[in-house]
């Protein structure tokens, strides 16, 4: 149950980093195209670390071990709880209340058109205190945008600090192909990769469904699609290194994890469904048609 778990916690924070990457870098990069899915990302951040928050104490057998994760106590139990898992569920915390403030900052001067548009006098007094007496004027729009840049720029680090202690979880473990120095840059960039991976499997039949081709364009489609080959190339290299220190280090142990990975039936069909979704499927993004090709990209 252990690794299954902490398996999990990593896979939904790294879901989460999509939200981080799109609100928040691409924002400080000026890329005007977020701005049609930046909400829908936010969103998709604050449910996946919800979701993320639930494995920490699973992870330990019985919920009733989860006052020594508040404690950042050290159990050598079959549950061991270290303190790089202490602080990445503290990083994780993080990531829920930050993203929680910059969703919400974003979502003003929607609440403000909600406030305008409602009609009962309980909707509008409710969108009226949530919109903080937004008015749209000229001063509102300036303090709006260096809110919304002063959060940007603390939630960047995010996407770098928040998967690099995650993967200390594992990095620094004595167990045979985990301790390796590659895992900091491979979790993030694998976060990317499947983040962006989930945002566009969300955001196709939603676009498809309530009719959004002029606010969701092939041209986002495009531009994520190129993130997605970048990220996905990172990982395919960060795989074959990982076969080659195992090679290289001249480790038994190290050798014999890999050689168990290619040589058993089962492993192969996991590694080769991996390699296939992971390394060699992204690849088909090379072409402009493919990334452009909704129903190619969705398959991806």
């Amino acid at each position: 149950m252990g690794l299954g778990t902490i398996t999990n916690f990593v896979f939904w924070i790294g879901i989460g980093h999509a939200g981080t990457l799109i609100s928040a870098i691409l924002y400080l990069l000026r890329q005007k195209w977020r701005t049609s899915i930046n909400r829908s990302a936010e969103a998709m951040t604050l449910f996946a670390v919800i979701c993320a928050a639930i494995f920490p104490g699973v992870h330990v057998g019985a919920f009733g071990w989860r006052w020594y994760l508040r404690r950042c106590r050290t159990i050598t139990a079959s549950g061991q709880i270290s303190a790089a898992r202490s602080l990445g569920r503290l990083c994780g915390l993080d990531l829920l209340h930050r993203f929680g403030v910059v969703l919400y900052t974003g979502l003003i001067p929607d609440l403000a058109t909600l406030r305008d548009r409602a009609t009962s006098k309980i909707k509008k007094f409710l969108y009226g205190i949530f919109a903080v007496g937004w008015r749209g004027s000229n001063r509102n729009w300036r303090h709006y945008e260096m809110a919304y840049l002063l959060l940007a720029g603390l939630s960047t680090p995010l996407v770098l600090s928040v998967h690099s202690v995650v993967s200390f979880d594992f990095a620094t473990s004595i167990l045979p192909t985990w301790h390796t120095t590659i895992f900091p840059p491979y979790f993030v960039a694998g976060a990317i990769f499947g983040g962006f991976a989930m945002v566009l499997t969300l955001m196709l039949p939603a676009r498809a469904l309530f009719k959004l081709h002029d606010i969701i364009t092939l041209q986002h489609i495009d531009k994520m699609a190129k993130i997605i080959l970048l990220t996905g190339s990172i990982v395919s290299y960060a795989y074959a290194m990982e076969f080659f220190l195992a090679w290289y280090s001249g480790n038994q142990y190290e050798r014999f994890a890999f050689w168990n990975r290619v040589s058993r039936a089962v492993l192969v069909v996991l590694v080769g469904r991996n390699a296939f979704c992971n390394c060699l499927s992204p690849q088909l993004f090379w072409f402009r048609w493919c990334r452009r090709n909704v129903l190619v990209v969705y398959f991806v």
